[in-house]
């Protein structure tokens, strides 16, 4: 019975998760007709399993009444595997996730996460296959080998080195920052427009902060919170987690505490806007 309430919640929180609109906070929508399948597979898997429960009750009821006319050991033949200890180690494996996903609130990548995770670069820090969630430059090398890789990057850099003015919105911030970031100097005096959420480092002078977007390449295990420094022509105050529009020049600079260059955008238009409805945005192909 317990194994039918499991996968009755499960079957639950992925209708509940696509009903909301909340699964996109857990993985890219481009996959997400995957999870949605899932639904499926779990109801069919929960009528299987009431069909093998009340299978084994009509026979454990055949048996129990030949054992009483046969059979008087006084031992107890009933199967080893369904002992307590397999079920208390199982059981709460597979209701953990439940009770997160129904009881844990969903909780959106802000300033406070980049504080909490420390304001680094990790792929520049060693290959460490566990430290996947990135700051500020998206990189999914690790996805490709090298030359397909640089194939990639090349197809996107001819997609965008012939605009004088490049957007960079919902569809293809991931994209076109990735981009951006591989070929700083081949974008150098482009016009870029993006949006963001703001965030300040101590290390930053009073017309300067980086803008930034949460980000999912795949899932949320790789996801990430994305953007670029960006420099007003005076001296602004702003606070964490103001979202912003702006449009301006692209440039580069040496940045110190990266020991790397990085694009920079100079601001030329600015304005405040309210937090979009879905503040993630998702790498396309």
């Amino acid at each position: 019975m317990v194994r039918i309430l499991i996968l009755i919640g499960f079957s639950f929180i992925f209708m509940h998760l696509h009903a909301t609109g909340t699964i996109n906070k857990y993985i890219n929508m481009k996959y997400s007709y995957i999870s949605f399948s899932t639904i499926f597979i779990f109801i069919l898997l929960t009528i299987a399993q009431v069909y093998f429960y009340v299978k084994d009750g009509d026979k454990k009821n055949h048996d129990d009444h030949e054992h009483d006319h046969s059979c008087s050991c006084g031992h107890d033949h009933s199967h080893d595997e369904d002992k307590w200890y397999k079920k208390l180690v199982v059981y709460p494996i597979m209701i953990f996730p439940l009770v997160a996903v129904m009881c844990f609130p969903i909780a959106t990548l802000d300033s406070k996460m980049v504080e909490a995770k420390g304001f680094h670069f990790p792929i520049l820090e060693g290959d460490d296959a566990s430290s996947n969630h990135q700051i500020l430059q998206p990189d999914t090398s690790t996805y490709y080998g090298a030359e397909d890789y640089e194939k990639l990057m090349d197809k996107s850099k001819k997609q965008y080195e012939k605009k004088n003015s490049i957007i960079l919105n919902d569809d293809n911030y991931l994209k076109g920052m990735e981009t951006i970031y591989n070929f700083p100097g081949e974008f150098t005096g482009k016009m870029v427009s993006l949006t963001g959420f703001s965030y300040n480092s101590d290390d930053l002078k009073k017309n300067e902060v980086f803008l930034f977007r949460f980000g999912i390449i795949h899932c949320v295990a790789d996801s990430g919170v994305y953007g670029m420094l960006i420099q007003f022509p005076d001296d602004m105050d702003l606070e964490n987690d103001e979202w912003l529009r702006v449009s301006g020049e692209l440039d580069t600079m040496y940045y110190q505490p990266f020991k790397k260059t990085i694009p920079v955008l100079k601001v030329k238009k600015y304005e405040k806007i309210s937090e979009p409805e879905d503040t993630y945005v998702y790498r396309q192909y």
